[in-house]
């Protein structure tokens, strides 16, 4: 069952929902593979990705609230630093070794993380950058 990007989740800056759309399909792509009993190749593919995305997305958005005096910015760090970390927790689960527990436990705070955070809280910024400049439909 595939997670359907809606227009709900968008934020309408260009780059931040180009970004949060590839973490979808990373997200789409593990589901498929466990529902083809492959989920514990896919999660080693999708915690490389996250490790990449939380520098580089994290990163972007990070940059947008420092120069746009984004008055949520401690919070929204806050929360980009519990997600580091439960990556950090999903990868040292992989290591000790893969099962089917720590497969599920990834695709649900996955899940949770598109939700919650995109749905939520990145809207929120998103909502903030749009209005405080012209310019926020060009990539960061």
């Amino acid at each position: 069952m595939a997670l359907l990007w809606r227009k709900a989740l968008e934020t309408g800056v260009e780059w931040q929902d180009k970004q949060h759309k590839e973490l979808f399909d990373r997200i789409n792509r593990l589901m498929d593979a466990m529902l083809a009993r492959k989920g514990k190749e896919e999660i080693v593919n999708l915690v490389k990705f996250l490790d990449n995305y939380v520098v580089t997305h994290f990163g972007a958005e990070d940059q947008a609230m420092a120069r746009l005096q984004f008055p949520g910015r401690n919070s929204h760090i806050a929360e980009h630093k519990s997600f580091k970390e439960q990556v950090a927790g999903i990868k040292k689960d992989i290591e000790a070794g893969i099962n089917l527990a720590v497969v599920i436990e990834t695709q649900q705070k996955a899940v949770d993380w598109l939700t919650n955070h995109i749905g939520v809280v990145d809207k929120e910024l998103g909502n903030y950058i749009l209005q405080k400049t012209d310019t926020a439909k060009k990539s960061a």
